[in-house]
């Protein structure tokens, strides 16, 4: 029986991505593990390995495609045995099996050095990912707290929503809360028709809680465009890495209430520190040192060994409970092209601040080239967000979800302060931790920027 290739999941949450390239054609032969395409999703290009033997009987999505849906049928592969032709004709027919199944526990995944599961068939349902928490990639069966299809139990707070992009958006302009609104799509999904009724007052449940407000809607593309004059103005689509920063930053400010808490530091000996250690580092058959310490990377491993020492920091708000975490796994923020991505330094507590660096510099680099796995960039405990080699004095950063805090760092400069009466110049470097209130109180969030600047200004406690 013919094979349908989907356009798999490759995050959380990923609901399109680009079809950049198909590396076999139509007639070619393919083995298990060979790479077929490669797929663009909103923060990296990866590679498709096919987990069938056959000859790929139809692309059916060209390479260059941007927007392809997730599940989407991309090609068919004929099995050993099979006419190519007669799989080719088949491909929209309901008895082309898909690639992956719905199964109760993950499956290999297609894609090299991945651990990502596939995702199911058509008939499951993908969220929307404007979600605070990390959207499904599927919905096998509503889970308890989540909704079903018309007539079902009513939403409950903190309940995941199943609707489709479309749905949000109409529900977004009609000023409608979609937690309200019932679903008749595949199990409860919120549909365009769902919002429709919504508005004529059918299909409306109860209020998820009587205190929740109503966010305003924005003004609409059509408003926004009225006001500029014809020709006077360039439209440039949003990308799949535009659109997501869009939604996961929307999704946190609106979701999790911050607070910031802002400190001096003064950096004068961890500067001297860091040109000490740099003029140590021993030299390579090419001549450039084995390290070249930056003052983020003091940063980095200041945070992760503040975390252990404020332990009761080091965690993840969830309706159902708190996540302490054991290690400081440290997210920073990299700018790239079309929008920024968080690649995590794992364990940073136990790395050396030259294992940091060298960590970093990877990264940062195969960030930039959109080249970094998922498992590279998802989780983390918290982040820094460095803005100081723009001259930036201070700012606010805004949490990336799941993290409950993250540490905003501007540019070190020479201020005069107040010593013994009498004023001096000193390198001042400011810091402001956003702290998600739910799960860092005030205290809390005070000791941890404390025991930060603590490590920053005295330097020598990171490398013993």
């Amino acid at each position: 029986m013919p094979v349908n290739i989907l356009m798999p999941a490759l995050s959380p949450t990923m609901e399109k991505g680009n079809l950049s390239k198909w590396l076999k054609r139509e007639g070619d032969k393919v083995k298990a593990g060979d790479v077929i395409a490669e797929i663009e999703t909103d923060k990296a290009t990866m590679e498709y390995e096919s987990i069938d033997d056959g000859v790929l009987a139809k692309i059916v999505v060209p390479e260059g495609t941007a927007d392809v849906a997730v599940n989407q049928l991309i090609a068919v592969l004929a099995q050993e045995g099979e006419d190519p032709k007669v799989a080719a004709a088949a491909a929209a027919s309901a008895s082309v099996r898909p690639t992956s199944a719905p199964a109760p526990s993950p499956q290999p995944s297609p894609l090299r050095g991945e651990g990502v599961t596939p995702s199911p068939a058509r008939g499951g349902s993908a969220t929307n990912g404007a979600s605070a928490s990390p959207a499904l990639q599927s919905a096998p069966a509503p889970q308890p707290g989540e909704r079903r299809g018309e007539g079902g139990p009513a939403p409950v707070a903190g309940a995941r929503v199943f609707a489709s992009p479309l749905a949000r958006r109409l529900a977004k302009e009609a000023g409608i809360d979609v937690v309200r609104i019932q679903g008749s799509g595949p199990h409860g999904r919120i549909v365009a028709r769902d919002v429709a009724a919504a508005k004529s007052g059918q299909g409306l449940g109860a209020p998820a809680a009587a205190h929740t407000p109503v966010i305003a809607p924005s003004m609409s593309d059509q408003q926004i465009l009225a006001l500029y004059e014809a020709g006077s103005y360039q439209i440039i689509p949003h990308d799949g890495m535009r659109r997501t920063i869009a939604q996961r930053l929307t999704a946190s400010v609106q979701t999790i209430p911050h607070f910031y808490l802002t400190l001096d530091c003064n950096i004068g000996k961890l500067l001297d520190a860091r040109e000490e250690i740099n003029a140590t580092a021993p030299k390579g058959e090419d001549g450039k040192p084995a390290w070249k310490l930056s003052v983020n990377d003091f940063v980095i491993k200041a945070l992760a060994l503040a975390l252990q020492r404020i332990p009761e920091a080091n965690v993840t708000w969830t309706e159902g409970g708190m996540l302490k975490h054991v290690h400081s796994d440290i997210g920073v923020a990299v700018a790239m092209p079309g929008g920024l991505i968080t690649p995590v330094v794992r364990n940073a507590e136990g790395k050396s601040l030259s294992a940091i660096s060298g960590e970093m510099k990877d990264l940062a680099a195969r960030a930039r080239g959109r080249k970094l796995k998922p498992q590279e960039y998802q989780g983390g405990t918290t982040a820094v967000s460095n803005l100081g080699m723009y001259g930036i004095k201070d700012f606010t950063a805004v949490i990336n979800p799941p993290h409950a805090t993250i540490l905003a760092v501007g540019a070190g400069e020479e201020r005069a302060i107040v010593r013994n009466g009498k004023i001096e110049a000193a390198h001042i470097m400011s810091v402001t931790m956003s702290c998600d209130h739910r799960a860092v109180d005030g205290a809390l969030g005070a000791q941890l920027i404390g025991a930060v600047k603590t490590l920053i200004e005295n330097p020598v406690m990171m490398v013993v």
